[in-house]
């Protein structure tokens, strides 16, 4: 398969906008990560303006998918990812066992930008 993109809905008017969807994609390889590309849209121009990228690494959600974990209480901790030079994190990052689902929050920081960040909520969905 082919690279694959998803969109949110444009958000006007809002200097910190909150998107609040859910977007479904489909993990074809496992070794490589899925980009995320923030846009503006310029009404000057009628075009989108890249206002910065991040690179998330998928591959700890994953691996803690492929582990059976039926049986974790609620709130179970399955693993923690550091910021580092070779991720986007601008914060720790915890995989969770939740409602019996694996998922990752995230706190993203833009690269390629003079400044900003995005938050999103991974799951793994067999």
């Amino acid at each position: 398969m082919g690279d694959q993109s998803v969109e949110t809905r444009v958000v006007t008017n809002d200097v910190h906008p909150i998107w609040d969807e859910v977007l479904t994609i489909y993990v074809f390889d496992s070794s490589r990560p899925v980009s995320l590309t923030v846009r503006d849209h310029n009404k000057l121009s009628n075009m989108d303006n890249k206002m910065g990228n991040a690179v998330i690494d998928i591959k700890p959600l994953l691996e803690a998918g492929w582990v059976h974990q039926n049986g974790l209480p609620n709130g179970t901790t399955i693993t923690r990812i550091l910021p580092s030079s070779s991720n986007c994190l601008s914060k720790e990052s915890s995989i969770v066992w939740e409602n019996g689902r694996v998922i990752q929050d995230m706190c993203l920081r833009l690269e390629n930008a003079e400044c900003g960040q995005v938050e999103l909520q991974l799951w793994w969905i067999d």
